[in-house]
């Protein structure tokens, strides 16, 4: 029986699992366990766990258990180039991660250097699949899918007529500002205010000051909840009332948990709730009996390793050739129904849809 140990790998908390036979395959997954965003890792560990436990359960893959490493990048691309290693040094043949897009592309590098298949359930920068890597696939979509389909929604609706975009500077929230920016631009949009701010900052008064002396209406931010939600709440709190408008890393319970009232009406993006596909009715019922809430990047991470798993199965290997062969010509039955990938590792006809926030939840807006 193999026994799960934690040690740490310089500031990343990896989990190890020790003794594992050699007829185990060991896969993993990587997102900031620590950190500002933690409650991402927290989905994508819980995801990872059900859906390994789901498919030992049936009988492995080839007739051999999965056995799962966690690595913490922290969303620190330098943590994850390291995570990225240790996994090679362990010989780990997939890995669901990372989270973070500027911690995905760094270790992309180093899993098509070493020949290690990545399947991220999160990181939506256009930038990771356009590398030409044959290793590196997604089941999310893209910041250009989604920030393309944000500008339209503001435009046809008539949300904004003077537009902020904010971003963090990170790989995801400046990707996803300048998509959103390109299109409302396209749409013949001009935005009052391009800024950036820093990832961690606390205090975002002299921001909205000036956006107040701006008549800003709409705040488009791309970013992660953390910021998101201390902008939203400064901004209420300094009777700034546009409209905020922002993307998927808001689909987390810790945004309400910032913003509290003040993030009543927040808008963002994400696909069709998987939670409410039929595919995962099973799956979801046996996350709420745990007592745990499978919203977000949960069952994306859920499904990673159930593409991986019946990659192998077809393949009849864990081979990477073997696995990129059929991962690029096979239709595959997850908890967020068929998913299907391009030649640069995409999945096909990826969606998007608005959210509001209300009330401490969210909820997609019909029509």
């Amino acid at each position: 029986m193999t026994r799960l140990t934690w040690f740490l790998l310089g500031t990343a908390t990896i989990a190890l699992v020790a003794g594992v036979a050699r007829a185990d395959i060991l896969i993993a997954t990587a997102g900031p366990v620590t950190g500002p965003y933690a409650s991402f890792g927290e989905q994508m560990k819980r995801g990872a766990e059900m859906a390994v436990a789901d498919i030992n359960a049936k009988g492995g893959v080839l007739g051999q258990k999965l056995v799962l490493e966690i690595g913490d990048d922290a969303c620190d691309p330098k943590q994850a180039v390291a995570v990225a290693n240790h996994f090679v040094n362990k010989r780990v043949k997939f890995v669901a991660g990372h989270f973070c897009s500027g911690s995905s592309i760094p270790a992309s590098k180093v899993y098509n250097e070493e020949g290690i298949l990545q399947i991220t359930p999160a990181s939506t920068n256009p930038l990771l699949t356009e590398q030409g890597f044959k290793n590196v696939f997604r089941t999310c979509g893209r910041d250009d899918v989604q920030g393309i389909y944000a500008a339209n929604y503001v435009v046809d609706k008539k949300l904004g007529n003077r537009i902020a975009i904010l971003h963090d500077k990170s790989a995801y929230g400046k990707g996803l500002a300048d998509e959103f920016k390109k299109q409302l631009n396209k749409r013949g949009v001009q935005e009052v205010m391009y800024e950036a701010y820093n990832q961690g900052d606390k205090d975002f008064s002299a921001l909205i000051t000036k956006m107040k002396g701006a008549g800003v209406d709409l705040v488009y931010i791309g970013g992660y909840h953390t910021e998101a939600g201390l902008i939203t709440r400064q901004s209420r709190e300094q009777g700034f009332n546009a409209q905020i408008m922002s993307g998927d890393a808001l689909v987390d319970q810790q945004f309400w948990q910032i913003t509290g009232p003040t993030g009543e009406g927040t808008l963002m993006t994400f696909s069709p709730d998987p939670r409410n596909n039929p595919a995962a009715k099973d799956v979801v019922a046996r996350f709420k009996a745990q007592g745990y809430d499978p919203e977000g990047y949960t069952l994306y991470t859920y499904a990673a390793i159930q593409v991986f798993a019946e990659a192998a199965k077809k393949a009849g290997s864990t081979d990477l050739d073997a696995l990129i062969k059929v991962m690029r010509t096979t239709t595959f039955d997850t908890v967020l129904g068929p998913i299907a990938f391009d030649q640069k590792g995409d999945i096909k006809n990826p969606e998007y849809v608005m959210y509001r926030w209300s009330n401490g939840q969210y909820a997609e807006i019909k029509g």
